[in-house]
């Protein structure tokens, strides 16, 4: 029989993915990460005479042995917290990580000084040392570990200065950040440096109250009982927050005047990659947002010729994320940071993961099947600057117009609310471009005949006269699509362009304005349009009012092109469109062959048994024991507690139960019948492991309909109203999920596993995230749902919230069973030693302190 291609190419498609749900179910769970906390004192200070502790987290890397190291900076306002799951992936990866909170930030000691060389980069300095004793951490020589940074925005900054002032580090991936920080904060489009630069005003304050905000999370942290509490704060605290004292007296000086001082550049450049040319000469990728009107792609730039200037390997990815929101892509981040330590920490030849010397994400337009936006990375095999590969001349037309700056700078002109995406969780940058009637002169191109993909920055000369006012204006630059008489004008990516031009009495000044970098395609029919405004809402303008003229010199705009940036297709092959067609059908399959197995694998006995285990087994793919001949059995009506330390055999013992792995000898069985992947029993259980997952554009509530919408039972069956009563979110269930914090994922995750009132409830570590009132209503919920003839069990570290909430125990260590029974039995089984009563915690110490 003759097959065609397309039915070839079907039958390799099922065949695959047959392969890839087989494998999934049988590959053993990987092995679980640990996680290290440390006190780190150091050194730093000019005189290297400032004592500072921080607080930091070691990661060994999960698979044993030495490895190189990663060290995981956070961003300004944040802490180690900030980027402890992202140091779980790479230490899964099997990297040793190290994440600390820098001096000033968390519960770490010590000032901010802005990534000063006598400061935070000594630290650095010396965390380096640290990670060259570990053991986990392999060595290129005495002291020298291998070992690479990776951070986004003051993270990233970090990891450029300390590349800088320490040659043991092999390679870094620097996000989001700067190379000019004076650049960045008092920019300037005519090129003539930030001398003469526009003052973001808003940034800036952004910037310095997060200083102020580490301080209330210094004096709001949880205190030992014990210990004293906390002073109040100083004065000088009030004024400065955790900055040191100079850095504050900096910024308030410019803030009032809306100019830098000599002295403040210098102190913002001595914390910048500019103050350190040639010095950079190790492998750096850079990933830079496109949506960023604090850290410009022009920053990235800078830091790319930079480092290419030393002859050292430079990647550049150019991602839609940023300061100001945007998708963020944190798995493809992700993968491009790995695929880089791979190549040059791990050295692994012919990886899988592969970094382009250059990658713009694009729009792809919409999958058809799920009809979700779809991103495409384009890629070069060189980085051409933001002058592209080519330029092309776009004809421009207007008069010489007249605008005014109002008296004050009010009312002000929007590009972008600077810092909206990061305060509204990611959602994006709020892209209203409003320019205020009178304030703005524009330039119109004719519709386009082709399309015309932009790709860097577009350049257009400019001239200005004042009518009335000083001797300088300040404009704001902005590159328009026009797409018709009814469609608002698109301001891509919400960029504007500060300049300051002088100009001579009574006579015009001329400037070449470079426009904000952007890729962006223009479509047919489409119009380019360049527009000057007086005032910007997130820069500081002039208070008094003038009137100026401006016109263009030459009539038209020089936009930069890359043809050699490859996009592939625009949407998935035809037969992408039927892998849920396809994973329906295995689903069916599987579940059907669970229920022809089921027949035969039901003990009617323990019919009213919620759970039984026995002789449970599971090993890695090295021959280490993950779960060890574990037996234990769970009541009608009891809230368990499963305990154990890292790397117990919890979260595997878990997987199993529910079905997702199968075990390598012994059985689980759920009122009665045998647990296999599929089984019909599964359909009583609700669980939530390994961390909330949801589609990040779609509502809480959206979320929870259609996880129901997947099970295929009814609508009446889910319960809605007292799923929803335990999430407590409020209004925050008409959001994207992607505006949530970790707490809000948590608790609309604890309401997915209870959809439906399932007999048997599953959670792993359901307290993460949550607050102390949090805690003691979700402990409420658990109580009272188990108190129903329910049955719930809970994995977790918070040992007096077990003995709080749970009737029953099970400890476990390194795959084992150690002990299980009521918790007042096991209480009661022990007697402190100071004659107080006996707490859980105690016993478990007893139970596991003679084992580690």
């Amino acid at each position: 029989m003759k097959l065609t291609g397309r039915r070839t190419t079907w039958i390799a498609v099922v065949t695959a993915v047959v392969i890839g749900v087989a494998a999934w179910l049988l590959w053993p769970s990987a092995p679980p990460v640990r996680a290290q906390d440390q006190m780190i004192p150091v050194l730093d200070g000019p005189g290297d005479d400032q004592r500072v502790t921080l607080d930091a987290t070691f990661f060994p890397p999960a698979g044993g042995g030495r490895a190189p190291a990663v060290l995981l900076a956070h961003g300004f306002g944040g802490s180690k917290q900030s980027v402890r799951d992202a140091a779980v992936r790479l230490a899964r990866e099997g990297y040793a990580v190290l994440t600390w909170s820098a001096r000033g930030f968390g519960r770490s000691t010590g000032q901010i000084a802005l990534n000063s060389p006598d400061y935070e980069v000594k630290d650095v300095r010396q965390l380096v040392d640290w990670v060259a004793r570990r053991p986990e951490v392999r060595l290129d020589a005495t002291g020298d570990p291998r070992v690479g940074i990776a951070g986004g925005s003051y993270g990233g900054a970090i990891a450029l200065m300390a590349a800088a002032h320490d040659s043991r580090i092999d390679a870094i991936v620097p996000q989001i950040t700067w190379h000019d920080l004076a650049d960045a904060l008092f920019p300037n489009a005519t090129g003539q440096g930030p001398g003469n630069g526009v003052f973001k005003r808003m940034w800036a304050g952004l910037f310095f109250n997060r200083g102020g905000s580490a301080l209330n999370a210094r004096l709001g942290e949880p205190a030992d009982r014990t210990a004293q509490p906390a002073p109040p704060p100083t004065a000088q605290e009030v004024r400065c927050g955790r900055f040191l004292p100079e850095i504050c007296d900096m910024y308030q000086q410019v803030a009032e005047t809306g100019r830098p001082t000599p002295s403040a550049i210098g102190t913002l450049r001595r914390s910048s990659p500019i103050s350190v040319p040639g010095r950079i000469r190790i492998p750096t990728l850079l990933l830079q947002g496109q949506r960023d009107s604090l850290f410009t792609l022009a920053q990235a730039d800078a830091n790319a010729r930079a480092v290419a200037a030393t002859g050292a390997p430079v990647g550049v990815g150019w991602f839609d994320g940023g300061h100001d929101g945007g998708n963020g892509e944190a798995d493809w981040l992700h993968e491009q940071t790995l695929g880089w330590f791979d190549r040059y920490l791990k050295r692994t030849a012919g990886s899988a993961r592969v970094n382009a010397p250059f990658t713009v994400t694009r729009d792809g337009g919409r999958d058809p099947g799920t009809r979700r936006p779809v991103q495409l990375h384009a890629t070069a095999d060189g980085y051409p600057g933001l002058s592209g590969t080519g330029q092309t001349s776009v004809p421009l037309s207007g008069p010489d117009q007249r605008v005014a700056n109002p008296p004050g700078g009010s009312p002000a002109s929007i590009s972008a609310v600077p810092g909206f995406g990061g305060l509204a969780g990611g959602a994006g940058n709020l892209n209203v471009s409003v320019d205020m009637a009178g304030q703005s002169a524009g330039f119109d191109s004719a519709p386009l005949t082709a399309p015309l993909q932009v790709t860097g920055g577009s350049t257009v000369k400019v001239r200005v006269r004042a009518e009335t006012g000083p001797g300088e204006a300040t404009l704001f630059a902005k590159l328009y699509d026009i797409a018709g008489d009814t469609q608002a004008p698109l301001l891509p990516e919400g960029l504007a362009a500060p300049v300051r031009i002088t100009l001579p009495e009574g006579g015009s000044g001329e400037a070449v304005v470079t426009l904000p970098a952007i890729d962006h395609r223009f479509d047919v029919g489409h119009r380019l349009r360049v527009t000057f405004t007086t005032t910007d809402l997130g820069y500081s303008t002039p208070a008094a009012p003038a009137v100026y003229t401006i016109g263009l010199v030459t009539p038209a705009v020089t936009v930069p092109t890359d043809t050699a940036l490859r996009t592939p297709a625009s949407g998935p092959a035809w037969w992408t469109w039927t892998l849920p067609l396809v994973s329906l059908l295995l689903a069916a399959a599987v579940l059907l062959a669970g229920r022809r197995r089921d027949k035969h694998e039901h003990d009617p006995s323990l019919d009213t048994v919620p759970l039984r285990i026995d002789g449970l087994t599971k090993a890695y793919g090295n021959g280490e024991l993950a779960v060890d001949d574990l037996s234990f059995t769970v009541e009608h009506g009891q809230v368990l507690g499963l305990l154990g330390p890292n790397g117990a055999g919890k979260t595997t013992t878990l997987r199993m139960l529910m079905g997702l792995i199968r075990p390598d000898a012994g059985e689980i069985r759920i009122f009665g019948h045998r647990i296999v992947p599929g089984a019909p029993v599964l359909s009583r259980l609700g669980s939530f492991v390994e961390g909330p997952g949801f589609l990040p554009h779609l509502t809480g509530r959206a979320n929870l309909e259609l996880y129901w919408k997947a099970t295929g039972r009814p609508a009446e069956d889910a319960h809605f109203a007292e799923a929803l009563e335990i999430a407590g979110l409020g209004d925050a269930l008409e959001r994207a999920v992607r505006t949530y914090s970790q707490g809000m994922r948590q608790r609309l995750a604890i309401a997915q596993a209870m959809l439906g009132l399932p007999d048997l409830l599953v959670l792993d570590e359901p307290a993460n995230g949550l607050d102390p009132p949090q805690i003691r209503e979700m402990r409420e919920v658990l109580i009272s749902y188990a108190a129903r003839g329910r049955t719930v069990i809970v994995s977790s570290h918070l040992l007096a919230e077990v003995e709080q909430t749970c009737s029953h125990v099970v400890v476990m260590h390194r795959g084992r069973l150690v002990t299980a029974g009521p918790v007042s039995d096991l209480l009661r089984s022990r007697t402190s030693s100071n004659g107080s009563g006996t707490r859980l915690e105690d016993v478990f110490l007893d139970l596991i302190g003679d084992k580690t």
